[in-house]
Order: C-alpha cells, then sequence, then structure tokens
C-alpha cells in the first residue's frame, strides 16, 4: 500500500489559505497549526496563523504567533498589524497603540495600520481631530496620496462630519480623477449631504471609470431612489442581483424600490407572517432565575465595553461595541447564551415554512452562528438604519434596557425605514418594544435601526447573523 506523500509547509499554507477563503475556518486553522508545527522558524508561516487566530478571537494566541512573525520578519509592517490588532483584542491597548505605531514607522504610508489606530484612539476619546492626528501628519508629509485622503474622507464621513469629508475626498479625485473607488465614496458622502443630483453624478462617474465595479452599481442604484427614479432604481438592482444573487444588501434596495412602487412582492419580501418573531430565552442551567442570568451577562458583556465611542464604519451611534466574536468567549454567562438561544432559533426556522423570499429559499431547517458582538448604547444614542449584506437571518437579544423603552417607543427596534435617502421619505413599518431576555429574528435583506432614547441608563445589547446549516 502507498502512503500518501507528506504536504511540505509551503503546500499546506496554500491549502489553509485556499479553506479560509472558502469559509471553512476550523480547517484553515489546523492547516496553519500543522504548517507552523513543521516550520516553526517560517515568517509567513507564523504571520498567516496569527491572523488567523486573530479573526477567531483568540487574541492571546494569536499575539504569541504574531510576535514571532514580527522577530522573524525582522519587524515586517503586516506582521506589526497583525500584532496590534491582537494586543487591542485582549485588552493591552497601550501595547496595541504602540505596535500601530511601529507599523507605521515600518511603512508610513500603510492604509490599513492609519484606519486602525485611529479608529483605536476614536473609540478611546471620541475626538476624530486626535484620532486622525497620525494620519494628518502623514497626509502632510504626503499631500499626493489620494488613497490616504481617502481614508481621511471615511474616517470624517463615519464621525458624521459630511462637510469636512467632501473636501478631502474632492482633493482625492483631483489628484486621481479616474478611480472609481473615490467617485463612489464621493457619490455617498453626497448622499449623506441631500444632494441627490450630485450623489447621481459621481456615481456615473464612478461607472464610467470601472463599468464592471459591483459597488459603482450599487451606488447608482442608491442615487437613483434618491432621485425618486424608482423604475430605473428596479432595474439596475434586478441586473446587480443576476450577477451577485447572494447580496442581501441589493435585495434590501429592490424591495426598497417595490415599496415606493406599491409593488405586492414587498409584502412577500418584508411583512409576510413569519419572517419577523420574537423569543424569550428560558433561563440557563446553572442560574435561579432569568433576572440573575442576564444580570451575570451583563457584567460579563460591560467588562467588554471600555470604549467612549463607536467603532468607524458601524451603525451605532453615541455608544461602543465590542470587539471580540462573541461565539468565541470561554466565558461562562456569555457560553450560556448560545446554547439558551438555540431552541428560540430553531422555533423561528420551523415556523417559516415555504415559500419564495431569500429567507425561506435558502433555509434547510437547520442554521449556525455567525460572529456575534455586544453593543452599549448611551442615552441619545441609535442604530443607524441598516442592513447585514452578508447574513441570512440576523437579531439582536436584549440584556439590559433603560426605563424610558416604555415612553412612546423610545430605544424600539425600528422596521423599513431605509438607510440611504429616498424620494420621498419612508418611515418604518414596524416596530417591536424589547424586553430584557428577548430575542428578535427577522431578515438580513430587512432595513432596521434604533429609535433614539433618553435617560440615564445604557441599551446593552448582543447580535448576530444566522446562517443556513450545513
Amino acid at each position: 500500500m502507498t502512503m500518501p506523500a507528506r504536504l511540505l509547509p509551503d503546500e499546506l499554507l496554500a491549502q489553509a489559505r485556499h479553506a479560509r477563503a472558502a469559509g471553512r475556518m476550523k480547517e484553515a486553522l489546523a492547516l496553519y497549526r500543522k504548517a507552523a508545527a513543521q516550520a516553526p522558524d517560517n515568517a509567513a508561516i507564523a504571520h498567516n496563523l496569527a491572523a488567523m487566530l486573530g479573526d477567531m478571537s483568540c487574541f492571546v494566541e494569536s499575539e504569541t504567533w504574531a510576535l514571532q512573525a514580527v522577530r522573524l520578519g525582522r519587524g515586517a509592517a503586516e506582521s506589526l498589524l497583525v500584532l496590534a490588532r491582537a494586543q487591542q483584542g485582549k485588552g493591552d491597548l497601550t501595547a496595541a497603540e504602540d505596535s500601530f505605531e511601529q507599523a507605521l514607522a515600518a511603512r508610513p504610508a500603510y492604509r490599513e495600520a492609519h484606519h486602525d489606530l485611529a479608529q483605536l484612539r476614536w473609540m478611546l476619546t471620541g475626538d476624530i481631530a486626535q484620532a486622525s492626528q497620525r494620519l494628518d501628519r502623514e497626509i502632510l508629509r504626503n499631500p499626493a496620496s489620494a488613497d490616504l485622503l481617502e481614508l481621511k474622507a471615511q474616517l470624517l464621513l463615519s464621525a458624521d462630519l459630511p462637510e469636512e469629508a467632501a473636501a478631502a475626498i474632492a482633493r482625492a479625485v483631483e489628484l486621481a480623477p479616474r478611480q472609481a473607488g473615490l467617485r463612489i465614496v464621493q457619490s455617498h458622502i453626497a448622499g449623506q449631504q441631500g444632494k441627490a443630483d450630485a450623489q447621481l453624478t459621481f456615481a456615473s462617474q464612478a461607472l464610467e471609470c470601472d463599468r464592471t465595479s459591483h459597488s459603482a452599481a450599487k451606488a447608482a442604484l442608491e442615487a437613483l431612489l434618491h432621485c425618486g427614479r424608482v423604475d430605473e432604481a428596479e432595474q439596475l438592482a434586478i441586473r446587480i442581483l443576476q450577477a451577485h444573487p447572494g447580496d442581501q444588501g441589493i435585495v434590501a434596495l429592490l424591495t426598497t424600490a417595490w415599496r415606493m412602487k406599491g409593488d405586492p412582492r414587498h409584502a412577500l419580501f418584508c411583512t409576510a407572517p413569519g419572517l419577523i418573531s420574537t423569543g424569550t430565552i428560558a433561563t440557563p442551567e446553572g442560574w435561579s432565575d432569568l433576572s440573575a442570568y442576564l444580570g451575570d451577562l451583563k457584567t460579563a458583556l460591560l467588562r467588554r465595553h471600555p470604549w467612549a465611542s463607536h467603532p468607524l464604519d458601524q451603525s451605532l451611534r453615541h455608544g461602543s461595541q465590542t470587539q471580540e466574536d462573541l461565539t468565541q468567549s470561554t466565558d461562562p454567562a456569555i457560553q450560556a447564551l448560545f446554547r439558551a438561544l438555540h431552541p428560540v432559533i430553531e422555533r423561528h426556522i420551523a415556523a417559516l415554512g415555504p415559500g419564495k423570499d431569500p429567507v425561506r429559499m435558502r433555509s434547510n431547517g437547520r442554521f449556525r452562528f455567525g460572529p456575534a458582538w455586544s453593543v452599549a448604547l448611551s442615552p441619545g444614542g441609535f442604530h443607524v438604519d441598516h442592513v447585514h449584506p452578508q447574513g441570512w437571518m440576523s437579531s439582536a437579544f436584549y440584556v439590559d434596557l433603560p426605563q424610558t423603552i416604555g415612553q412612546g417607543k423610545e430605544g424600539w427596534l425600528a422596521f423599513g425605514r431605509p438607510g440611504i435617502p429616498t424620494r420621498p421619505q419612508l418611515a418604518p413599518f414596524h416596530h417591536i418594544r424589547p424586553e430584557p431576555g428577548m430575542l428578535a429574528i427577522f431578515p438580513s435583506y430587512l432595513w432596521h435601526g434604533t429609535e433614539l432614547f433618553s435617560g440615564h441608563q445604557k441599551r446593552l445589547t448582543i447580535a448576530f447573523d444566522i446562517m443556513p446549516g450545513e
């Protein structure tokens, strides 16, 4: 009998990258570990293993391998970035800040490092000037970098400063007028400013720069909805979906066009019975009652919220978001939650039944959790209405709520109000009043956000996407 040939470390590395790209994370991690065992002094393997562990929220081990990669790679900027992310994930924020700075010392124009350092400082301070100080110094040193100016525009937009963002992206466009990505950002900013015609002009220019760009086509679709050109928007959305059938963000835009037209398919996709449900978890084993359990869960989560402000590029405003995948947590209270959620999700899936909407068509009766995170909104905080483009079904689990939840619809979960400007504007078509211990489940393509709330208490939740089971 012929024994199979032993794979070389580089072959294992190639297989691991392929498995990771296909979403087979556990298989990829096992292959990276095997390659590292065979070649412990290989900088590329140590780097890839550290990055994989970081993506899986195994931050302590990720830091160990990232330090190895930095040593073997003689301070490579990429490995220093992975090290900084691992240190931030494990809560060593001073070390993370220093490692981000080292990455930028090794490569001064390193966009990803500039973004992550600015985000760390923004979340710690809520001060965009302080957050982008290092980036601003590099722009002064290298004023012809359209890439860094685009990043500055994105940071300003995330901080809700569209006028300043528009000025920064205009400078970038002057430097690189044929870059479609810059025109797309310009289009998004114009949309936030309420300039529908300019939004469509910039999106059209992006398409002229790159006719194959999915992002440019999506920008044009959003602009058409803002201009009230609903029939054109519908046809463009259908064409995009034919090329990208899994993009739930495009489904959201198509159903928005249907709602604006009064098309009955909007009801089929968005308001049909069973698509939205709520359920309360049972008290997990080891706790006397649900209130005691939620108190311990609240304590475990608040330890993971040291931040003064929200992450950049996210939907929440005036609050903070955890930085780890909570499904990978070893905390007993957090682990108990995901066991307790299973029956609620299984009941929702069982009640769906057959149908022609994107939720029911993908259902096989099984599910798996996507990454999970926690959000702590402060009074005056809210979620900008948004969708989850890579999801199947999405969720909100309510851990602790402010007393003002009973005042009107303060802090309620809203469905159907687009997170983009439309003509005419559309109001929510459904609300859910949250309760502690409740899980809300809904299609990932359904616009959802949080109504403003007042008072002095935080609103503490956990969110995650639900994917069809394998």
